[in-house]
């Protein structure tokens, strides 16, 4: 028994252990982003005065920015195009979806009225027919067009 406890704590206290490590201090009164936030996990950051920016570093700053917004422009753009045909071809399918189901509920309307409808000959068949027979049963010469001519 004892044994068993104890190898249930070795393994809880092996199992625990990643969590433990991880448990470091972490820094949540800073604000991400900002200079403490970036201090604490030692970066540093510190944008030097203008007069000291080197011009020719600006200008290929500002060239990428650039390149980096009209990309991000044409693809936003390309999305919108993109989304724009997706709505159509699933409105399209829907329309398409709508016109089927239309159509079976029509063709099992169809079905179902030539059920009745052979139902209703076949009653009319059986009844003329009995009526022919006890007519024939009497004796007489029975002349009667079936149903439906």
């Amino acid at each position: 028994m004892i044994r068993l406890t104890l190898t249930a704590a070795v393994a809880l206290t092996l199992a625990a252990a990643p969590v433990f490590a991880q448990t470091a201090p972490s820094p949540t009164s800073a604000q991400p982003g900002s200079e403490e936030w970036l201090r604490l996990r030692g970066e540093m950051y510190k944008r030097a005065p203008d007069s000291e920016q080197d011009p020719a570093e600006v200008a290929a700053t500002a060239r990428l920015n650039a390149e980096i917004a009209a990309r991000n422009a044409a693809a936003a753009e390309t999305e919108a195009e993109a989304m724009a045909a997706f709505e159509d071809r699933n409105a399209a399918w829907r329309a398409e979806a709508a016109r089927l189901e239309t159509e079976r509920v029509q063709w099992e309307a169809n079905a179902a009225a030539a059920s009745a409808a052979r139902a209703q000959w076949e009653r009319e068949r059986a009844a003329w027919e009995a009526q022919m027979e006890a007519c024939r049963r009497s004796g007489r010469v029975c002349v009667s067009p079936p149903p439906g001519y």
